[in-house]
């Protein structure tokens, strides 16, 4: 009987937030992630001896992990936690407030009600730590530091005596309570490492790795690349193009990996899922015999899209292409490649942390069997990868998601012809490879590298680079080894992805500054380290320096959840968007209360996206959405329809959808639909079908490739949406975005989105 072999790989990553220069971490979030998920999800695998996995862990965020396991490491996140209460300056309380509430509201804040009561009375003034200081007594700030700390404590952690008694004490903490919280954080992460070790060596787990610093490999072996799988998209001024730095960041992640776990490991995930045949030869030559990426890159490289069916599933074509072990070859270099199931990976990441957690087993078992059917039917073994994020989305689930991995683990082992199983396992035992011989350069995101490179902003940061660069080759060999040891490092730090994760329009959060000033604080150190003085410009801003881009166009097809609460990047992700220019008109008095809109389609239905610019507005005011459908050649809308939303008190008091044509109600508080959602905590969101603006996306593909075939003039069916988003007070329009204009969507199906087919 042919097998199904479910390959799971978890990745296990924090930028690098310490200053090699002042020894300082900028931001805490490698220590609160070490404290709440890298322990458990390796020790959960115990109770299922059946359920191989694999984890990839980043070196960078090991050596960081080890600083703060040695106690060596120090944030200014952690010394305001353990400063007695009495003794923090007005400076330090403030900050206290700003930043240990930084936690998922309902999963961490929310699981402990003293911390929750504390959180609510710094959002009743109004989330401003200027304001609500004067509202926190010492004790207040004991239990905010206490609780702030145990929020992030793994659930094997928080079953342990001393810490499920101060669990059980709830408020009330005393300096002694806050000293062990503080003290036993060391010892926790201590234990991180040696968990992993222990299931790899007795087979539970395979360790893959990453390039050290998480660099986007393709762009570090040259910046051309990014056009190779975007053709036509701006680059940096100078070409940044050093395949020997490429080298060297995979070759210390497995040296590190080597000396840390005893072994070399054989697999890489590459930083983004970012390979490129240059990157694929580089690792050959290192002794790398798996690399996983994401199932996009295998669509470009083989010339299929992987469109699914109104239940998710591929045709058999596709399964039998996707649901497979690669091996790519082309002259000495060869690999084995595994590809990801991004809609599966997804699931886990942004679906099932809303529902049930046995549903939500159920499902992903039964979505992985009927996924790997076709397959199976034709007498061959199936492979599903599943890859993702192995530590940010346990926020959004219940305890950290544990009662659902133990449900679906318990599933994996239970299901007949199902094994859980490691990559190199999967190899071992694999009979069918497909052959390929050449790949288009690409990331998990999209197939291409637009997050990295391209906007103005991104830029700017590969050209600083490349200059901090081109320094270093012309100076280094006058310095001391000392010095060039320094500066090197500095270097292959700033190549690491994740500063330009937050440059350019994609994603944005509370730390866009942090990250800008530790990224130039790198460049600045190379200088510094070679005994020159950095240069002016790398004193201002990146973020910021441009007009960001007003309108992004629609990259992909979404599906986020409509709950007007935190933003999860990955759920918009791909939507078009607008962000508001606050610097435009400011001279003149104009009101900003809006930030930026998002809009996009999947299949059936339109989502929509409002963020405030700095809080949902006090005074009472409307929310007005214009929607319009297109169809080409035609001189008016096909069909309007107006979304009315009455905030009173900073609450959704009302809402309805009227069809601005006929003036007719098609949904609203009290005339439900099932289809149709729409929501305001933190910021307001809706989704209602397409099918009430006359647009399905497959038919409208369809009668394109009908035009095309038949020379018509004109495609009847709708071609694209308009929108625009309005605020108003006492009857008058506020602020709206676009100011001018609207917000357009294509409607075509996801493979025309992706790849303009």
């Amino acid at each position: 009987m042919p097998a199904l072999r479910v390959i799971l790989l978890w990745h296990q990553h924090q930028p690098f937030y310490k200053d090699l220069v002042t020894g300082q971490y900028r931001l805490p979030w490698t220590r609160l992630h070490a404290l709440k998920d890298y322990y458990g999800m390796v020790k959960v695998l115990d109770e299922f001896p059946n359920v191989h996995q694999n984890f990839n862990l980043v070196p960078s965020l090991m050596v960081q992990i080890q600083d703060y396991a040695a106690g060596t490491a120090q944030d200014p996140f952690l010394n305001v936690a353990a400063k007695p209460a009495k003794d923090l300056s007005l400076e330090e309380r403030r900050f206290a407030l700003q930043y240990l509430f930084q936690a998922n509201p309902q999963n961490l804040i929310g699981r402990y009600p003293r911390y929750r009561e504390l959180w609510e009375r710094f959002r009743e003034h109004g989330d401003h730590p200027e304001r609500a200081e004067r509202y926190f007594q010492p004790q207040d700030f004991t239990d905010l530091q206490v609780l702030s700390q145990i929020a992030w404590f793994d659930e094997f952690f928080l079953e342990e005596k001393e810490v499920a008694e101060l669990v059980a004490k709830g408020r009330h903490y005393s300096l002694d309570d806050q000293k062990m919280v503080i003290e036993r954080e060391k010892d926790l992460i201590g234990r991180v490492l040696p968990a992993h070790a222990e299931a790899a060596k007795k087979g539970s787990i395979e360790i893959s790795a990453t390039p050290f610093y998480h660099p986007i490999l393709p762009l570090v072996c040259d910046t051309s690349a990014g056009a190779v799988s975007s053709p036509g998209l701006p680059l940096p001024q100078n070409r940044f193009r050093h395949p020997e730095d490429a080298r060297e960041q995979l070759a210390r992640g497995l040296d590190l990996h080597e000396k840390v776990f005893g072994i070399r490991p054989k697999g890489v995930w590459p930083s983004e899922g970012s390979v490129s045949e240059e990157v694929l030869a580089i690792a050959h030559s290192l002794g790398i015999q798996w690399m996983a990426t994401d199932e996009g890159v295998l669509g470009r490289s083989s010339g299929a899209f992987f469109a699914r069916d109104g239940t998710g599933r591929l045709p058999a074509p596709l399964g039998e292409k996707l649901y497979n072990i690669h091996r790519y070859e082309n002259g000495s270099a060869a690999m084995h490649l595994v590809f990801r199931d991004h809609t599966i990976s997804d699931l886990i990441g942004f679906v099932y942390s809303g529902m049930p957690p046995a549903d939500a087993a159920r499902h992903l078992i039964g979505n992985i069997k009927e996924a790997a059917k076709p397959v199976l039917a034709k007498g061959r073994d199936a492979v599903v990868s599943i890859i993702l994020d192995g530590e940010n989305a346990w926020e959004y689930y219940p305890k950290s998601g544990r009662e659902f991995l133990r449900r679906f683990y318990d599933g994996l082992q239970s299901e007949p012809g199902v094994e859980a199983v490691t990559i190199s396992e999967a190899i071992k035992r694999h009979k069918d490879f497909n052959k390929m011989t050449s790949l288009v350069p690409g990331s998990w995101i999209n197939a291409n590298f637009n997050v990295w490179i391209g906007a103005p902003e991104d830029n700017r940061a590969w050209d600083y680079l490349h200059q901090a660069r081109e320094f270093y080759a012309q100076n280094a060999a006058r310095a001391t080894e000392v010095q060039r040891k320094l500066a090197f490092d500095e270097i292959l730090i700033a190549e690491g992805s994740d500063w330009n994760w937050w440059y350019g329009p994609e994603h944005h959060s509370a730390n866009d500054r942090d990250f800008d000033e530790l990224y130039r604080k790198h460049l600045s150190n190379v200088y510094q380290a070679l005994g020159a003085t950095p240069p002016d410009y790398l004193s201002q801003p990146i973020t910021g320096a441009e007009v960001r881009p007003s309108f992004v166009p629609q990259t992909a097809y979404i599906h986020p959840r409509v709950a007007g609460d935190k933003v999860r990047y990955f759920e918009w992700m791909g939507a078009a968007a607008y962000t508001a220019d606050h610097r435009a008109g400011a001279m003149h008095g104009k009101q900003f209360l809006l930030d930026s809109v998002y809009a996009g389609i999947d299949s059936t239905h339109l989502y929509g996206r409002l963020d405030f610019k700095e809080k949902v507005p006090e005074a009472d005011f409307e929310l007005v959405v214009n929607v319009e459908s297109w169809a080409k050649g035609e001189p008016r809308p096909r069909r309007v329809l107006r979304v009315e939303a009455a905030v009173n008190e900073r609450k959704l008091k009302e809402w309805k959808i009227e069809n601005g044509t006929e003036e007719r109600v098609l949904a609203s508080t009290t005339q439900a639909d099932e289809n149709t959602k729409v929501a305001l905590l933190r910021n307001f969101e809706f989704k209602l079908p397409l099918a009430w603006l006359l647009a399905t996306p497959n038919a409208a593909s369809a009668e394109r490739m009908t035009e095309r075939k038949a020379g018509a003039a004109a495609v009847a069916a709708t071609s694209k949406l308009r929108l625009r988003f309005s605020l108003w007070q006492n009857r008058l329009p506020v602020d709206s975005l676009p100011l001018e204009g609207w917000i357009e969507l294509q409607v075509v199906s996801e493979g025309e989105l992706l790849f303009g087919a």
